[in-house]
């Protein structure tokens, strides 16, 4: 008989990664396979999600931090360290067994299945390096799975020939941002110095003005991690070759395979993909929505990492309540970080002071596909992380974009200056520029029309027959080949 196939998807411990690869998996259970969605203890406590379904399953390692860490953006480097040196050896302990015999389902609560077919493939998250060794270590294939878009992988992938040339690093001030960055392949005619990842850019500088050669060490730990994918079986992307068809080409010779199949969020599915969010969602907000006009609504969300300061605060909502539309604004309680002053009014009751309760809502937590498909959203903030953008693209939403670190830069560029579906508001936080930013996405017929057209052509990527849809088929018949070369080594030895 047939070996049947068996996923372990195992994403980052981070809200924006569990986002696009819980999806995935669902699409992969759609196609006939048998998933393990691999959390970590503490995601797993918090996740909202339940299987929904016979053959697929949640099961946790530890991260080997206290519960009580806040796990913020600054703590990123110790998780990894913690995880690589905790977590590693019981996934490894975890995959041996799982791969070796069938292993009982955390949720037979319906009786259908009782355990599943061992483990024939991991598609791991490209930034946990050591889960894709550990599995072809023990004879299971791995393949990669990045979150972020192919145009940032492709200028981490570039690392070492911008060094060549000259091009980074580059004093992180200075009117020098604007200068164009040769040595990324395919996107010469629009990159310029402040679209690369933050990290591109010196923090440190002589001072004659000169720049350490050294580069940051955050970037070199993402150049290995990116130079770690030829290592995988194939590297999977969250994109669509509508969208980044130049960069898919330049990265896929130096790849064993690469596949490109959203945006995963989008794909039809006969049921509801399990909830990613390891937040409450205040549904309430698609409520207070309805009681708005069409396309008059701003949707601000900075994602859930972002931190800004209190003065950056003042200046989005100061623009806000100027361009004088009403807004949602998903605001984490640890987003704005505490001022000199203590005794300042907290941010949520300085919104209802300056807008009022009828131009304003507040949640900690939104359901953002909902919001964004809502006719009442004319426009969306965003930090332009990539599932972000991709959620925006495919509802037709024009974007105002604000990153922060990571890919963000890049794809704000996209959207600005390739894809045109908005505006790009990077490395500025004055109440006068995003009053008129925002008035200008809202407002701009040509951005809307862009918006809209770029949603049809996503959408048609992933419905039947669609590049993505084909990919995604490519893939899946990929992973069933590996099942079955899998099935006939064991069976040989």
């Amino acid at each position: 008989m047939a070996a049947e196939a068996h996923v372990l998807v195992f994403p980052c411990p981070a809200q924006g990664h569990i986002n696009s690869m819980l999806p995935f998996a669902a699409a992969l259970l759609d196609a006939g396979v048998f998933v393990t969605f691999l959390h970590t203890d503490h995601n797993f406590r918090r996740a909202t999600s339940v299987a929904g379904s016979p053959c697929l399953r949640f099961l946790s390692i530890p991260d080997g931090l206290p519960d009580d860490h806040p796990r913020s953006l600054g703590d990123m480097l110790e998780l990894e360290k913690s995880l690589r040196k905790v977590g590693a050896v019981r996934y490894r302990d975890l995959l041996a067994s799982l791969s070796s015999a069938g292993h009982p389902s955390q949720d037979a609560s319906d009786g259908c299945v009782d355990s599943f077919p061992p483990v024939t493939c991991v598609i791991a998250d490209g930034l946990l390096t050591w889960a894709i060794d550990s599995a072809e270590e023990l004879g299971v294939p791995a393949l990669a799975f990045r979150t972020s878009s192919a145009s940032s992988f492709l200028a981490y992938q570039t690392v070492h020939r911008l060094v060549e040339l000259g091009e980074i690093p580059f004093p992180a001030g200075g009117g020098g941002l604007d200068e164009p960055v040769r040595g990324v392949p395919g996107m010469e005619s629009f990159l310029r110095r402040r679209d690369l990842p933050s990290v591109f850019r010196s923090r440190r500088g002589g001072t004659d003005g000169g720049v350490d050669p050294d580069l940051d060490p955050i970037l070199q730990v993402f150049a290995e991690v990116t130079a770690h994918s030829r290592k995988a079986r194939a590297l999977v992307f969250n994109t669509t070759a509508s969208l980044e068809a130049p960069a898919l080409a330049h990265i896929a010779p130096r790849m064993r395979d690469v596949f490109a199949v959203g945006p995963v969020h989008a794909m039809p599915s006969p049921s509801p993909a399990p909830a990613s969010t390891l937040w409450i969602e205040d549904d309430g907000c698609v409520a207070w929505l309805d009681g708005q006009a069409d396309r008059s609504v701003v949707y601000v969300s900075l994602g859930s990492l972002a931190v800004i300061t209190r003065d950056q605060f003042t200046e989005f909502l100061s623009g806000l309540v100027a361009a004088g539309y009403p807004f949602l604004w998903v605001l984490r309680a640890d987003m704005v970080a505490a001022g000199r002053d203590r005794d300042v009014t907290a941010p949520q009751e300085a919104i209802r002071a300056a807008a009022g309760n009828n131009k304003a809502r507040v949640v900690t937590w939104a359901p953002q596909r909902d919001v964004l498909r809502h006719r009442a959203v004319g426009c969306f903030l965003t930090h332009a992380g990539w599932n972000s953008t991709l959620e925006g693209v495919a509802e037709g939403v024009p974007m105002v974009c604000w990153p922060f670190f990571g890919d963000q830069q890049i794809n704000s560029r996209l959207v600005g200056a390739v894809w045109r579906n908005g505006l790009d508001m990077k490395d500025v936080c004055e109440r006068g520029v995003v009053e008129r930013t925002v008035r200008e996405a809202m407002e701009s017929d040509a951005i809307r029309s862009s918006a809209q057209a770029l949603a049809r052509v996503v959408r048609r990527d992933v419905g039947d027959g669609g590049s993505s849809a084909r990919e995604f088929q490519r893939l899946v018949r990929f992973i069933k080949e590996l099942s079955v070369e899998d099935a006939k080594s064991n069976h040989q030895n």
